[in-house]
């Protein structure tokens, strides 16, 4: 009779639970085969629906709520919320982004368990004297930041880019992995019998960080050459209505259609000849970490026109999966973005190519059996030396498991 181990218990933490852009952390929690996630925040929001039974909100409305999210904030965990949470016997907490993992450093403290904390982009990026002047829990931090790095056991980091940021920060090397978040393969399939349109599409919030306003100079040269060729942005923010006068000025072809549900995203990117986030780095330093939409482009077929800024070169293969313009360079992005238009032969080397690529370096599950072996590494207290490469773990993951 074949022994079935139980799911382990382990913490989630995101402060609000959970915006509809992060998807990868729910998609990871869930795919989960030795764990059982709970999600943990102060508050929920509206976006991902989490089921009741896995989730512990601290703010559940009214005065009351709010009175104890400022509790919990300034002095930690309460003892009722202590208990609740030792009724669980999770084995680890996992912090998305770095002021959570200030935030869930006195849960680890008091219920003695390990700490982790994954770093997505801007919260390993953003200048210190920008963060000052921001929400709360990341001056809260800037203050945190050197207990955590003393007390955090294992440090995640979504690109090789954010993890040379975290070590020029004073992060340990020796505790800190880069580990890609995967793709869901089976949700990101294009459907082959689908006609790809003369489409240039951008998902992403309109903020600076993203670049919009690069890609519509660019897409007005685009258009002298090719007039059929028309901009689809998806998403919304602050920089809506200057984009789209700018637009409205520039472009022949064009549709701001703001944000959509994932289904049509995904259709977008099935139709679509060419993706494009021009990402930059913005005046408070932000940049992208990695950019799991640009994985997902390519999962669906789509070859990639970017910016070579922040973890972009980690996600998109230059020459290969699609084309990296120097930052800024809307001339060079345009001729990229014409030539993927043009050339029938290249786009489908690149289309082909880029599947292949997130299929063996970037699957959901593949990703997801990695991480729940560093969770065993770590709990198994073996988690010691420099670990940048997966596979010179492997023998103490496998003595891990027999501890577990």
């Amino acid at each position: 009779m074949r022994f079935i181990q139980p799911e382990i218990p382990v913490l989630i933490y995101r402060d609000q639970i959970l915006p509809p852009s992060e998807t990868f952390i729910k998609s990871q929690a869930e795919r989960f085969e030795s764990f059982h996630s709970y999600f943990m925040g102060s508050r929920l929001v509206p976006g991902l629906q989490i089921e009741a039974d896995k989730r512990i909100i601290i703010n559940t409305g009214g005065v009351a709520g709010r009175r104890k999210e400022l509790e919990f904030k300034l002095m930690g965990p309460g003892r009722g919320l202590t208990r609740r949470l030792k009724a669980i016997q999770p084995k680890l907490i996992h912090a998305h982004f770095g002021p959570e993992g200030c935030l869930a450093m006195p849960i680890a403290e008091k219920l003695n368990i390990p700490l982790i904390v994954t770093f997505h982009g801007y919260d390993a990026t953003t200048k210190d004297e920008y963060a000052r002047k921001s929400y709360y829990t990341h001056r809260n931090y800037l203050k945190q930041r050197p207990k955590l790095q003393k007390k955090g056991d294992l440090f995640i980091a979504v690109s090789d880019f954010i993890r040379n940021k975290l070590i020029s920060q004073g992060y340990p090397p020796e505790r800190i992995v880069r580990h890609y978040i995967g793709i869901n393969l089976e949700t990101f399939t294009p459907d082959l019998s689908v006609e790809r349109e003369s489409t240039v599409l951008f998902v992403g919030r309109l903020v600076e960080v993203k670049g919009c306003a690069y890609l519509i100079r660019a897409m007005a040269e685009v258009q002298r050459k090719h007039p059929e060729a028309e901009l689809v942005v998806i998403g919304d923010g602050p920089l809506r209505g200057e984009l789209e006068r700018m637009a409205a000025q520039e472009l022949k072809r064009y549709r701001f259609l703001g944000t959509q549900p994932h289904h049509a995203v995904r259709e977008w990117m099935n139709k679509a000849r060419v993706f494009s986030v021009p990402s930059v780095k913005a005046e408070n330093g932000a940049e992208e970490g990695l950019g799991m939409v640009f994985l997902e482009a390519a999962a669906m077929g789509l070859p990639v026109v970017s910016f070579a800024t922040g973890g972009i070169p980690e996600a998109v293969e230059h020459g290969m999966s699609g084309y990296l313009a120097p930052e800024c360079d809307s001339a060079r992005l345009g001729g990229y973005i014409e030539r993927l238009l043009a050339e029938p032969e290249l786009w489908q080397s690149f289309s082909e190519y880029g599947r292949i690529r997130v299929s063996r370096q970037f699957d959901l599950d593949e990703q997801t059996r990695k991480m729940e072996e560093l969770y065993k590494l770590v709990i198994s207290k073996q988690f010691v030396g420099e670990c940048v490469n997966f596979e010179k773990m492997l023998p103490s993951v496998n003595e891990a498991q027999h501890i577990l």
